[in-house]
């Protein structure tokens, strides 16, 4: 038996009228918009298409999509239930929860739901046996088991050579093992593949800790420039933003400006990290602490972010959150 996301206890579903024409398109522009990042239009588009159409799945997924990347995680708990409520064990339903198991602080639950959504694909969709399998490493990451993750990775780059998601998370492996120069080079080929301004940052840091200054010099000169140019998008690159003023610009102020700007209109828990960052480094540490307790208080166990919950905690004069 599938398990449950959590403890929500099952309902049944209401019915629902035909959908109109349009409806498919209509979820084709919710898609658009979460593809735009444009989270809160696709929330409020996705709640519409939902009161007209309360027993269709995916108007669910889309739902809990949107939650998720503004860091509603009741609701989207509530909406991948729904998935699974309606079409037991369907592949996008086992997806999100397993994401959302991850965000729990339950790598585990996460994998063993990636696992079953992996069986659940049929050997002709390489791109989609290659995502579950990118998706199994990284949990297997999370959970510290760097000889796992590495199979799985690379059991994703066999099923689809040259899959970006597995060239990042097996560049991740080679930074854990402080194999520094085959991280740069995978992520040399990562940005190739997807030249985004973010995928710049995650090279230019492992530039940085290659030893390779002049090169990660060049590297994070290009990268604010581009995440500049697109900061007052939604699709953007902030919180790599954040980091680079904190960390390496040594810019606090401009890290600030732009974790607030993010913070506005999302609230997840990787932007509550940046965010807390950010007032960290401006020596706001008391509500650096608050915003960071809300992130951990998810589940999440994220390494980077516990990390920089611990020295927080620790400036703070906390020496026992700190542990």
């Amino acid at each position: 038996m599938i398990k449950t996301i959590s403890a929500l206890f099952l309902v049944s579903a209401a019915c629902a009228a035909a959908p109109p024409n349009n409806f498919d398109a209509e979820k084709m522009h919710v898609s658009t918009l979460l593809a735009e990042h444009d989270y809160p239009a696709a929330l409020e588009a996705a709640k519409a298409l939902n009161k007209r159409v309360p027993d269709d799945v995916m108007v669910y997924g889309l739902l809990t999509d949107a939650n998720v990347a503004l860091g509603n995680y009741k609701d989207a708990e509530v909406s991948a239930q729904w998935m699974l409520n309606l079409r037991p064990g369907n592949r996008p339903a086992l997806i999100r929860a397993a994401h959302l198991r991850e965000l729990f602080g339950d790598p585990e639950g996460a994998y063993e739901l990636m696992d079953l959504a992996l069986q659940s694909t049929p050997p002709s969709e390489t791109e989609e046996r290659a995502k579950a399998l990118t998706q199994m490493g990284h949990y297997r990451l999370a959970s510290g088991n760097t000889d796992a993750a590495e199979k799985l990775l690379q059991q994703a780059l066999k099923t689809s050579p040259g899959y970006p998601s597995a060239l990042k998370d097996v560049a991740e492996v080679r930074i854990a093992q402080k194999r520094y120069a085959e991280a740069v080079a995978l992520l040399q080929e990562h940005y190739r593949s997807e030249p985004r301004a973010a995928n710049l940052y995650d090279l230019a840091e492992a530039l940085h800790l290659a030893g390779r200054e002049d090169e990660a010099k060049q590297a994070f000169a290009e990268f604010e420039t581009s995440a500049v140019l697109e900061s007052s998008k939604k699709d953007n690159s902030n919180r790599e933003l954040v980091f680079y003023y904190a960390d390496h610009a040594q810019q606090p102020a401009k890290a600030l400006i732009v974790a607030q700007q993010e913070y506005a209109w999302r609230r997840d828990v990787f932007t509550l990290e940046a965010y807390a960052w950010a007032l960290h480094v401006n020596g706001q540490d008391g509500e650096a602490r608050k915003q960071m307790e809300t992130a951990l208080g998810v589940g999440i166990r994220d390494s980077k972010l516990v990390q920089h919950a611990r020295e927080i905690s620790l400036k703070a004069g906390d020496t026992s959150a700190s542990r």
